[in-house]
């Protein structure tokens, strides 16, 4: 995603078609949509993914934000959606402290992240079999 391409507000880009990605984000869409937050949705299955630079593969690893300007993923994205959100700015506070920052950051990128991404490639490899 270019800089002439990011907005002021936040914009999130998710994986719509893995259950456990699109459960939480459709979470904070809805959320942000009852209290009309600017954060806006891309599903990367969507046209929308030609917007951010990436490839699918890329964006299926791992959450993708663009704020101010500049694309942060993983544990960083997170914490600026929660940042945006006043319900969950105590988890992008505490996300933020000395000792659980890296502990977090650790946990996504080396387990959570290729877990997901993982099961994501065994759903699309079961449904290629299926067709």
């Amino acid at each position: 995603m270019t800089d002439t391409d990011i907005a002021s507000d936040t914009q999130v880009l998710f994986n719509a078609n893995c259950p456990v990605c699109n459960f939480e984000i459709s979470h904070y869409a809805d959320y942000a949509g009852r209290n009309a937050l600017p954060i806006s949705f891309d599903d990367l299955n969507s046209c929308a993914l030609e917007r951010w630079d990436l490839t699918a593969d890329q964006a299926a690893r791992r959450l993708y934000v663009a704020h101010k300007g500049q694309l942060l993923s993983g544990i960083p994205a997170f914490r600026v959606l929660w940042q945006q959100m006043p319900k969950y700015q105590w988890l992008a506070r505490v996300t933020g402290w000395p000792v659980v920052l890296p502990i977090s950051e650790w946990l996504y990128d080396n387990v959570l992240a290729p877990a997901i991404y993982r099961w994501h490639i065994r759903r699309q490899s079961r449904a290629q079999r299926k067709t």
